[in-house]
Parts: C-alpha cells; structure tokens; sequence
C-alpha cells in the first residue's frame, strides 16, 4: 500500500511543479531574463569567450566583482590597531586581538591597561 501513497504524492508533486512551471513561462521578468542570458551566450559564442573571461572583463569595471574583493565584501578587514608599551617602547600591529606579545602584556600588565595602550 505504501508504494501507491508514495506514487499519488510524486504525481501530485508533478502537477504542483508543472503549474509553478507553467507561471514562471508566463512571467515577463523570466522572459527578459531568459533573452538577456541568451544574448550574453551568443556575444560569448561569437567572441570565443568563456565565463571566466567575462568576469575577469567585468571586474576591471566593477572590481567588487574580483575574487579577491569577493572574499572582503562577506567580512570586512579589522582596522589595524597599534599598541604601545609605555614601560619598553615597544610597539605591536596587528588586526586581531589574539597576538602572543599582547596576550603576554595581558597576563604582565592586565587587559584593561593593554587595552588604553591602543592609538
């Protein structure tokens, strides 16, 4: 019995996704979509260019679109932040806050005053 529930679940699955379908081909914006895809499939085929060369020519306009921006633009670069040690003048730059000498400074001076040594 199992078999023929399981069969009239996929058919009804079937005519729900065939009437979702069927919208979507109706939809003017899918239509333009489509023909813009299309037209950028047929400028690739006709100038023998592959998807990475259109990107590659697209992020020298827009250079957010670079692989190396990509990465930046999920996460934004901590501010460097520079630390001086009143007591030996010595400095630390880094952008994050788990640092050997800083953590070392932590243990020997306290967060707290570590922390006001920051410009």
């Amino acid at each position: 019995m199992s078999k023929i529930n399981d069969y009239y679940q996929k058919k009804q699955l079937i005519e729900q996704l065939s009437e979702e379908l069927e919208k979507l081909e109706n939809d003017g914006a899918l239509k333009v979509e489509l023909e813009f895809e299309q037209k950028v499939r047929d400028l690739m085929s006709e100038y023998e260019k592959s998807p990475q060369d259109v990107l590659k020519i697209l992020s020298t306009i827009d250079p957010s679109l670079s692989k190396g921006s990509a990465n930046s633009s999920t996460r934004p670069k901590r501010p460097m932040k520079t630390y001086t040690n009143p007591h030996t003048g010595e400095v630390v730059k880094t952008r994050g806050g788990n640092h050997k000498t800083l953590n070392e400074w932590r243990d020997k001076y306290g967060k707290e005053a570590v922390q006001s040594w920051s410009e």
